[in-house]
């Protein structure tokens, strides 16, 4: 792709999904001038796919009519064996290591930002585009990953992972706008999906009855319900439905001195195939510091080895006071307050107070003083 390309001339190909976003994203470019290509991704098959496969057509229906109503091409690209090996494989591995990993993280780097670019290069592309809420600016020798306008729809920690490399000749038309910007645009402009609701559940998978699609692809092991001395309290279906902090769907009742409601999972024995429960506040879940697995940093890296910023361990959480000392193995991260259930196989993204997004890694361990 070609930096100096003239930008009234430059051809941009923009992800479409058939969501609102990146409808009026595909909308911002053409009225900027660029050549824009609309380009569609299908990513999951499999053989009875039931209302994803109906979601899936509806989307491209979707995405076609925009493309339409804009006078821009568009096309479909399959990337449903690149999804499967380099996302899906590596979603299924971390369940069984008894993990909650993101999927979503992964596939914008091994996906979105990895073959859907190259493939926009046989279109002629000199640059992509998508609809996420966030920034590129290049300071300082290179792309760098800032939060957007609109912090309530900021999705930064999703591109966590994406490389730096990834994040040239990317444009982010949203960046600077607020969701509610972008939905009154939509109506205006009269695009079929100006009042479509967002999606959620998995990337390119969908909503679904996450129990059941998870064990169609791991055999659930039932086993035992514990307290944090081993006593017996219930059965569970399976480790990997269950995360640190769960409350819900326990199944705990009817025990002497103790409210059904207040029981928690502080942890999973995955040797003894035990679900560990205590009842109370959740004091247990409590950490101090954490340990990331190799450690993506986008752009240049901060001056010092050793720095404060703000963190994230979950995608709906404020960013929290931290030091972060970047090591070769990782990152260790110490909080300013106790975090409650840092959960490995989740990311830590890591922000300097004016909203740069440094990059991250998934959490290996929670740490405590």
């Amino acid at each position: 792709m070609n930096n100096n390309t003239n930008k009234k001339r430059a051809r941009v190909v923009v992800g479409v999904s058939g969501g609102v976003d990146s409808s009026v994203a595909a909308y911002l470019l053409k009225e900027q001038g660029y050549d824009v290509i609309g380009l569609f991704m299908n990513n999951w098959e499999e053989e009875d796919e039931g209302d994803s496969a109906c979601s899936a057509a509806s989307d491209w229906q979707d995405a076609r009519a925009v493309c339409a109503g804009l006078d821009i091409p568009v096309y479909a690209v399959n990337f449903a064996a690149e999804y499967r090996a380099r996302v899906f494989s590596y979603f299924l591995r971390e369940y069984r290591l008894g993990r909650t990993p993101n999927p979503d993280v992964l596939c914008n780097r091994e996906i979105k930002f990895g073959p859907f670019a190259d493939y926009a290069k046989t279109l002629g592309a000199d640059y992509i585009a998508t609809g996420h809420y966030c920034a590129v600016r290049n300071e300082d020798g290179g792309a760098q990953l800032w939060e957007a306008a609109d912090k309530s729809k900021d999705q930064t920690y999703f591109l966590n992972q994406v490389r730096t490399a990834q994040l040239e000749n990317v444009l982010f038309p949203l960046a600077d706008m607020q969701k509610s910007e972008v939905r009154a645009i939509a109506e205006r402009e009269e695009l079929v999906t100006a009042r479509k609701k967002d999606s959620t559940g998995i990337c390119f998978i969908g909503e679904r009855n996450f129990k059941k699609f998870l064990s169609s692809y791991l055999p659930a092991k039932p086993g035992k319900i514990v307290d944090i001395h081993g006593k017996e309290l219930g059965r569970h279906d399976g480790l990997m439905y269950y995360t640190l902090g769960q409350r819900r769907g326990l199944g705990i009742g009817g025990i002497a001195g103790e409210d059904a409601n207040r029981w928690f999972v502080v942890r999973k024995d995955m040797e003894k195939n035990e679900l560990v429960v205590k009842c109370g506040d959740g004091e247990e879940l409590m950490s101090s510091a954490l340990d990331t697995e190799e450690l993506n940093v986008i752009g240049k890296p901060p001056r010092e080895k050793t720095f404060r910023c703000k963190v994230k361990t979950r995608y709906r959480q404020p960013a929290q006071d931290a030091t972060a000392a970047i090591r070769d193995d990782g990152a260790h991260i110490e909080f300013d307050l106790p975090q409650r259930a840092v959960t490995p196989g989740q990311y830590a993204v890591i922000y300097s107070s004016e909203g740069r997004c440094y990059g991250g890694g998934a959490i290996k361990d929670a740490l405590k003083n």
